[in-house]
């Protein structure tokens, strides 16, 4: 088979990621994001892909749709790569709301923890089938290569996935979600290939690369 690269995003700052609420799934990208955006965006100018792709929540598709204006690629949205879905009552509630805090540290609970599930959100058999299920996606495309905006919690879940498969349990999930981060914008490569000995298969390229960020 042939190479297949994936150019991964996280989108910009939104502005509940700057505020002390539980972000809901509309919140528009900040200043801050918007200035995020569009560095990546002259970055992605520099980058070979065919066709970007992106979650369609707003602060993905208006990160999304900075690239695609200044890139003249065009943009295919995709539920595939949401964030993690929360319980529908917590979004864009405050962190001091009693109620929406203690179905967050629930919630939270449910994606460490096989068969608990919090009301109408996704819990850790969910999060995990999808992110199988995207690079499976992925892999069907014709495109060889693709500029992906997603989500930082999500996207380390398809990258923690492809490190360790069936080898992720609960506690090693929570464990590397924990300890890990991702910035805005931050760029992840991940190539389909084969090595010398070895049979085709997902590989880390990069990282969260975010120096276009000064």
């Amino acid at each position: 088979m042939e190479e297949k690269i994936i150019y991964f995003v996280r989108h910009g700052e939104s502005v509940d990621n700057a505020a002390p609420v539980f972000q809901s799934e509309d919140s528009p990208l900040s200043e801050k994001g918007i200035k995020q955006a569009e560095n990546i965006a002259a970055r992605a100018s520099n980058l070979d892909f065919e066709l970007i792709i992106s979650s369609p929540l707003t602060r993905t598709k208006q990160t999304a749709e900075i690239v695609a204006k200044t890139t003249g690629k065009k943009i295919e949205f995709s539920d595939i790569f949401v964030e993690r879905i929360k319980p529908e009552y917590i979004g864009g509630k405050p962190y001091t709301d009693e109620k929406a805090n203690k179905m967050w540290r629930e919630w939270e609970k449910s994606l460490y923890t096989p068969g608990m599930r919090i009301e109408d959100s996704e819990n850790f058999d969910d999060i995990l089938i999808r992110a199988d299920k995207s690079l499976d996606f992925l892999i069907n495309r014709k495109e060889k290569v693709l500029f992906v905006v997603t989500h930082g919690y999500f996207l380390r879940t398809i990258i923690f996935r492809i490190l360790l498969g069936n080898l992720l349990s609960p506690q090693i999930f929570r464990n590397m979600q924990k300890m890990s981060g991702m910035e805005n914008t931050g760029l992840t490569i991940l190539r389909y290939r084969s090595g010398f000995e070895e049979d085709a298969a997902w590989r880390l390229w990069v990282y969260n690369d975010h120096a276009h960020l000064g």
